[in-house]
């Protein structure tokens, strides 16, 4: 049979652990601040495939209103209109990826804007986040066509 003394004991550590988890808790959901951040990025020049395209990953900082729209919109290196990639957002998802289709024209030292948009459920823009990302080499250095075919890299048919 346990004490007086070390049941008081235990009832104040229970207390000050219940208090310690609603502080932390308090912490964590912070509900103002972004949204998101930016954790990188750049461009993909694969030479095997004669092609390059560019993407980013962003990373979730609290939590993002259920049905919510994050809208990617990346710069078209060619002068088209932007990329617009749309993705929903989960209540369990941490990060999000998004990549360009394969695009022509990248110049080096040139930024190309992208963008991250959170659109709630009715179109109402909840946030915008922005960055720029360079190439260093110009496509240029990618060939024509591919020049291998293949998983064995079997050369191309002329």
């Amino acid at each position: 049979m346990a004490s007086r003394s070390t049941k008081s004991w235990t009832s104040a550590t229970n207390r000050r652990v219940a208090l310690l988890a609603l502080v932390l808790a308090a912490a964590c959901s912070q509900d103002d601040g972004p949204y998101l951040e930016f954790l990188g990025g750049g461009f993909v020049f694969n030479y095997r495939l004669a092609a390059a395209d560019y993407g980013f990953v962003v990373k979730r900082l609290r939590r993002i209103p259920g049905g919510t729209i994050v809208e990617a919109r990346l710069e078209d290196p060619a002068g088209g209109a932007p990329f617009v990639i749309r993705e929903t957002a989960s209540w369990d998802r941490l990060e999000y990826v998004f990549r360009s289709p394969p695009v022509r024209g990248v110049r080096a030292g040139r930024d190309y804007r992208v963008e991250v948009r959170l659109l709630e459920p009715g179109g109402r823009l909840l946030a915008t986040y922005a960055r720029n990302f360079r190439s260093d080499v110009d496509q240029e250095v990618l060939p024509e066509r591919a020049p291998v075919v293949g998983p064995g890299h079997q050369p191309a048919p002329r």
